[in-house]
């Protein structure tokens, strides 16, 4: 069975005021590895940069079974699934020594660099004859996130230069910090995240003003960032007491 597995020191850098893993650095670890398995499979940016395809992720969904901790050092297991007609699937298990604490599932589409259209996956995968696990990381299918109905408006967001990654947008990972800022230093001290569900609705372009709206339901929350009352981005979170 195919496994990616990297090693990762959780840094100064990486950690918010409570030193536990901000979850804009979890996601970024997750990419590092799953961008190192394309490539060990042929399908990395090298590979599909010269045909005008990148990838762009869609939609997470993880689950973190405690805080992690600065000065940990974290070993991320990645696979991806089979490609379906217009998305594929890649799984996470991210271990603390022998304890997993974390685990992670994303959908990925391909998309034409020049037009941002969506592509189907046999534009780069038609005659593929890689072996692919059958098995995920969770069992998790349920990728919808309902519009947030009004919620209160917490933050703005100005996209800037150091939003930008190389496909000219707000890279993914940005959202994040970006609507973890819309909760005070107060709503989080005493929590920590339990799952999270990221939804990337259109991308955010510089110079675009990002709004971020919440509504809490106890110990979860729906977020939306929207610019000029466009949906951009969803985000549920559901916390736990530490």
């Amino acid at each position: 069975m195919y496994h990616n597995i990297r090693n990762y020191d959780i840094r100064y850098l990486d950690v918010d005021f409570k030193d536990e893993l901000r979850l804009s650095s979890l996601m970024s670890v997750l990419e590092e590895s799953a961008c190192a398995s394309a490539d060990e499979l042929g399908f990395g940016y090298d590979d599909i940069m010269p045909k005008n395809i990148g990838f762009v992720i869609v939609n997470w969904y993880l689950e973190q079974y405690r805080p992690i901790k600065l000065k940990e050092k974290l070993t991320v297991h990645t696979w991806p699934m089979k490609p379906k007609r217009t998305a594929m699937f890649r799984e996470f298990e991210v271990y603390s020594g022998n304890e997993k604490v974390a685990v992670g599932t994303s959908r990925w589409c391909m998309v034409d660099l020049k037009s941002f259209a969506l592509l189907p996956t046999s534009a780069f995968f038609a005659d593929d004859k890689r072996e692919y696990n059958d098995f995920r990381a969770i069992d998790f299918n349920s990728w919808h996130l309902a519009p947030l109905d009004g919620g209160d408006k917490k933050y703005e967001k100005l996209i800037t230069v150091s939003d930008y990654d190389h496909y000219f947008h707000c890279n993914n990972t940005k959202y994040a910090d970006i609507c973890f800022d819309a909760f005070s230093v107060e709503e989080l001290a005493g929590r920590s995240i339990e799952n999270v569900q990221i939804t990337y609705i259109r991308q955010c372009k510089y110079g675009e003003l990002l709004e971020v709206f919440r509504h809490d339901e106890g110990d979860a929350s729906l977020l939306e960032g929207r610019v000029n009352g466009e949906p951009r981005v969803r985000v549920a979170v559901k916390f736990r007491k530490i």
